[in-house]
């Protein structure tokens, strides 16, 4: 029997908004409904973002709350924030601004807190396909930031280290020899991020950084999160790979495997669902997915 494959939800993320029939969730009820609808679909994780009244992404503190909150209401289902809280535009210079170290720190402080978290390994210049207009900047991950956040998460909960370049693998086996980190007890997974700016959304890519992955990091769980119209077809191959995660969502991609646009994230959900089905991966449970993370019963 193959292993269940947890479909993991990112339903609103810091840049898309509303087009071609597919609405963003943005208020903290929104994405509350929107994360039920995914549950139902087979998700077991969502991963959030918050944003404001203005549908622009926020750090509020308080946001985060509400929406923690009102998806516990709801259902059961893990809850992952996000690592970067958001980026703004200045409303004078037209300039993004992305949040400060601080900001970034505050989601360890929430209360209700959420069940997993996540970081970049690295620094690098992220660009989004899947979203209109520029969307470009560079992201610091400076490895004093990751001193800080990584030991704190893990006391909290699960870890997921995005890789959105294999150089932040390399970086990751060294500071985890340094001490930041246990790699054979700590509650972690990696998350293969492909077509971001880094590595480009190829299989070539994909099967390279997995037998690195694994060399370095051996029998740690994997996720794979694919951009745009890629998202379906590396998600496809790399649960035949055996990764443990499939991240789908508007965050990345509006696209239902045909090409048409989804109106609603549970329809990603529901397709990814059905194509793991097809080749024997069930989606896994909200339980399963607790023993993927390492959070016990």
């Amino acid at each position: 029997m193959q292993k269940k494959l947890v479909i993991l939800a990112a339903i609103t993320g810091g840049s898309q908004q509303d087009r071609d029939g597919a609405k963003v969730p943005c208020t903290p009820q929104e994405i509350a409904d929107e994360a039920f609808r995914c549950y139902q679909a087979g998700a077991s994780v969502v991963h959030v973002h918050a944003r404001d009244k203005d549908k622009q992404p926020t750090g509020d503190i308080s946001m985060f709350k509400e929406i923690i909150t009102r998806i516990r209401d709801k259902c059961d289902m893990l809850i992952q924030t996000t690592n970067g809280i958001g980026s703004k535009k200045d409303p004078v210079t037209g300039q993004i601004v992305r949040p400060t170290e601080d900001d970034r720190l505050g989601v360890l402080r929430l209360e209700p807190k959420q069940d997993l978290f996540s970081i970049a390994g690295g620094s690098w210049d992220f660009y989004h396909p899947g979203v209109p207009g520029k969307n470009e900047f560079s992201f610091a991950n400076s490895t004093e930031f990751l001193q800080k956040y990584v030991p704190a998460a893990l006391k909290r909960g699960a870890l997921e280290f995005e890789i959105t370049e294999s150089s932040a693998l390399y970086k990751l086996r060294r500071l985890a020899d340094e001490g930041m980190f246990d790699s054979q007890k700590d509650r972690y997974w990696f998350d293969l991020c492909l077509g971001f700016g880094g590595m480009p959304a190829t299989p070539r890519a994909l099967v390279q950084t997995v037998d690195e992955m694994g060399r370095l990091f051996p029998g740690a769980p994997w996720q794979i999160c694919a951009t745009h119209t890629d998202q379906f077809p590396l998600s496809t191959m790399a649960l035949l790979m055996d990764c443990d995660i499939v991240r789908v969502g508007f965050e990345d991609n509006i696209h239902l495997p045909d090409g048409s646009v989804a109106r609603h994230n549970g329809e990603l959900c529901e397709a990814i669902a059905k194509i793991g089905q097809t080749f024997g991966r069930e989606p896994a449970s909200v339980a399963d997915a607790r023993q993927v993370f390492g959070l016990g019963n």
